[in-house]
């Protein structure tokens, strides 16, 4: 029988495991993929007790991408740490990293989950979600030895995410564009992007 009650620190580490084990499945499967009823069965509780940690899917989905911020900072300081590859070329691994999610164990919102997300974040959840999100832009660029104003940073991940959801979107959600072509879009929309990062890297904030 599934235990009754539950210590204020029993909740917090289920709240924990539900998060972990949510993130885990969506870098494996994809977050499209990945149910309610897969993390909660994983984690070994019922649906009722899931919902009452989070309303819906989309704020585990939230709550998930945050706790994947360290991992993607450190996964920029491993490729910085790498001789043996150039810098244009490291921050190109990263960029195609992200485009590509499921095969490099990172979890991408597409387009359609974007939408169906902020939906339902209510206006303070979408201004911590942005500020985590310039603040973790912020820490990559320091990764990769890159400094950046405000303006600068909301360029970077507006042109950042351009990249991601035009690779992610072909054919499906962009039926005009040629998804034969997605790939060579992609390569060349991130060889703009890292022209721009050098010219940053080599011109400092003063």
């Amino acid at each position: 029988m599934p235990k009754v009650g539950y210590s204020e620190k029993e909740r917090v580490q289920i709240r924990e495991a539900l998060i972990a084990v949510g993130l885990d499945l969506m870098t494996k499967q994809g977050i499209q993929h990945t149910t309610v009823e897969q993390i909660y069965k994983k984690v070994g509780i019922s649906r009722t007790f899931f919902y009452s940690f989070f309303p819906n899917k989309e704020e585990l989905i939230v709550e998930a991408l945050y706790l994947q911020q360290p991992q993607l900072i450190e996964y920029a300081r491993k490729l910085m740490n790498d001789p043996a590859i150039s810098w244009r070329d490291k921050v190109k691994t990263f960029l195609h990293s992200l485009c590509y999610g499921e095969k490099y164990g990172i979890a991408v919102l597409t387009m359609d989950e974007q939408r169906l997300i902020f939906k339902r974040l209510s206006r303070d959840s979408y201004k911590v979600f942005r500020d985590k999100q310039l603040s973790l832009l912020h820490a990559i660029l320091n990764s990769f030895e890159i400094e950046a104003d405000t303006e600068q940073l909301k360029l970077v991940l507006n042109l950042t995410l351009l990249i991601v959801i035009t690779c992610r979107a072909l054919p499906e959600n962009l039926p005009l564009l040629v998804s034969e072509a997605s790939d060579g879009t992609a390569e060349f929309q991130m060889e703009a992007l890292v022209d721009y990062l050098e010219k940053l890297k080599c011109k400092p904030i003063l």
